[in-house]
């Protein structure tokens, strides 16, 4: 039998046991669950040389000695070689244990050590430096996109409420007419809470936001500075461009409005920078202050 399957001594003395009892082949390897060849090679070995355990192999150790293993952990810690039978020739020369580099690769990893040519762990250095470039372009791409999502992809526009009615089967939405410097006014649905999607609220496309200021126990609709009239665009300085055509709000509405609130005077500001009407003001809520501001209910703004 092979090497791995190789009869203990415990087994050898029970078939050669079952053997003076009288009991056959055929018996004693049915009874020890044996093939009947290895029952006759035991007994064959007891007759002739009267032992039952093999004789010491020759060859190569497969094991080192603790003396070994730790001059063979030191090199392969400390050192690097071309391959890894330089690095068995090395420690061959320095412990004069006689072992094959397989011995060595198997007694590496018993150690836990993953051993690796120096040629192999440049080669890995300069993918784990190229993973890491990689990886730091995409997080600089990555911020890039979240610094250009800013208010300048809104289309803000001071907007008056020409009507407004209660929707109806629904609790607490309010179906507006706003007049926003256009041929025809726009339809806002609003609600007490903001939404991020273009929606269609009862059959009721609702066209744009309305900007309001919310505190845990009200919301107030932003008001434009004295002078402005319906279509002045609010803007904010140092956020210029041109505003998008058609607003992914997903996008851009969540990521700005965490930076949309009211300063200590109700003065509504992004990123502490004012909401303006250029040349007439900046844009303020009615009472209140340092509360956030929202974009309540999805559409184009």
């Amino acid at each position: 039998m092979g090497r791995s399957g190789e009869l203990s001594d415990f087994q050898r003395g029970t078939v050669v046991g079952c053997h003076m009892c009288k009991k056959s082949l055929r018996q004693i390897a049915t009874l020890l669950k044996l093939p009947r060849s290895t029952v006759n090679n035991v007994i064959v070995q007891w007759k002739r040389e009267g032992r039952t355990c093999p004789l010491p192999r020759c060859g190569r150790p497969h094991k080192l000695k603790e003396e070994h293993r730790q001059v063979l952990e030191r090199m392969a810690q400390e050192q690097t070689f071309p391959s890894l039978q330089a690095l068995a020739a090395e420690f061959r020369r320095a412990s004069g244990a006689n072992v094959s580099a397989a011995t060595v690769r198997r007694e590496l990893r018993e150690m836990g050590l993953n051993w690796r040519s120096s040629s192999e762990g440049k080669a890995k250095e300069r993918k784990k430096a190229q993973k890491t470039a990689e990886a730091s372009t995409e997080d600089r791409t990555k911020v890039g996109r979240q610094d250009q999502m800013n208010m300048s992809h809104l289309d803000l526009r001071v907007g008056c409420i020409i009507r407004t009615m209660e929707l109806p089967g629904t609790d607490g939405l309010y179906l507006q007419h706003v007049d926003v410097g256009e041929a025809h006014p726009r339809t806002v649905v609003s609600e007490s809470v903001p939404v991020n999607q273009p929606v269609q609220i009862r059959g009721v496309a609702s066209q744009a936001v309305v900007v309001c200021v919310r505190s845990p126990g009200s919301m107030e609709i932003l008001a434009p500075p004295n002078g402005a009239v319906p279509g002045d665009r609010v803007t904010i300085h140092g956020f210029t461009g041109d505003p998008d055509k058609e607003l992914d709000s997903a996008k851009v509405c969540e990521p700005v409005c965490s930076d949309l609130r009211t300063d200590g005077q109700c003065v509504a500001t992004y990123k502490g920078v004012p909401l303006e009407v250029v040349g007439k003001g900046v844009c303020r809520a009615p009472t209140l202050r340092d509360c956030g501001v929202v974009l309540t209910n999805g559409g184009a703004a």
